[in-house]
């Protein structure tokens, strides 16, 4: 279904040769039926879609744009928006596609506002996303002109919707993975920029996460982190007994100065917050697109400062650092 030969070239060239060499098992395994229920009804659209030609391409707007309404007739419209919907729930965007807005659960742009002025150029850069979900952010990094963009997200409901989308625009320099970061080689040192947004706090061990984000990193590199923190001192961490925000798969939510102290620990320099932000439920929320409950069904109906079960309601730090 894709060429990844470009990908497996452009690692070699990194000296991520081994990794290159063990991916295309590790891909089929990922993508085989028995891992997912639809995925074959999936892989089936996405064979079958058609590749609407366009000049229409727009990845530097906050809804990343493929195609404009007057490229189809309104049957074709119509059939496209079928198979988009066919892919429910869509939770990172927003896009345009040909004419049919994917308002996503979260508005993901809003992210990216929040930490594009403060990264490295990506122009020319190799680009790791780490839990990219269906790769809208890999979409806006093509736009900052990375050389490549490699997404990994276990999920494959994410993957399948990168691979739609991804048909809908053609051949470019970005590619997601069924995998996770435990599938990637230990000391890979081959990217320039990593991303890990949204993942830390679903690691049990987040020590061992910061330290495989380290190696994924070129010496110099530099690591963009997204995660949800609390107000407190250094040494400070939510460990939720049970549920946070009725999820169930959260782990270690740190105070700033903790989290700065972890990347220290953890071989990080320059380590520095440049954002922090209360999620809101304008941010997060159930659309057409996404209509399972969302955030402001996590939170104390009588206090919105509060999750449904009394801990403070996301807040989230972005913090830049850089692998030593």
């Amino acid at each position: 279904m894709i060429d990844y030969q470009p990908l497996y070239n452009v690692l070699t060239a990194a000296k991520a040769e081994a990794w290159a060499d063990s991916l295309p098992e590790k891909i089929s395994a990922a993508l085989t039926p028995q891992s997912h229920g639809s995925l074959a009804s999936w892989l089936t659209i996405v064979a079958e879609l058609t590749p609407y030609p366009t000049t229409q391409k727009d990845l530097t707007a906050d809804t990343v744009q493929i195609g404009g309404s007057d490229d189809l007739t309104l049957e074709q419209q119509q059939q496209l928006k079928t198979q988009l919907t066919t892919f429910h729930p869509w939770r990172k965007g927003p896009y345009n596609l040909f004419g049919i807005h994917i308002d996503t659960e979260w508005r993901s742009d809003w992210k990216w506002a929040r930490l594009k002025d403060h990264i490295a150029p990506l122009k020319n850069r190799l680009v790791l996303d780490v839990g990219c979900g269906n790769g809208y952010h890999c979409w806006r990094m093509l736009g900052e002109q990375a050389k490549m963009v490699v997404g990994i997200d276990p999920l494959a409901l994410n993957v399948m919707q990168f691979q739609l989308i991804r048909k809908l625009y053609g051949e470019a320099p970005i590619y997601v993975l069924p995998l996770g970061i435990e599938d990637l080689p230990e000391n890979l040192k081959c990217f320039d920029t990593v991303f890990s947004m949204g993942v830390l706090y679903h690691r049990r061990s987040p020590i061992d996460h910061l330290l495989e984000l380290r190696d994924c990193l070129q010496s110099g590199g530099e690591l963009v982190l997204e995660t949800l923190i609390i107000d407190g001192c250094l040494g400070e961490t939510l460990l939720p007994k049970d549920r946070y925000a009725k999820m169930r798969n959260v782990w270690f939510i740190p105070s700033c100065d903790t989290l700065i102290s972890w990347l220290e620990r953890c071989g990080f320099t320059n380590c520095r917050i440049v954002d922090i932000t209360a999620t809101s439920t304008e941010e997060q929320r159930s659309t057409e697109w996404m209509q399972f409950n969302s955030l402001k069904d996590f939170l104390d109906p009588e206090n919105p400062n509060l999750t449904i079960e009394g801990f403070p309601a996301p807040k989230r730090a972005i913090v830049i650092a850089n692998a030593a």
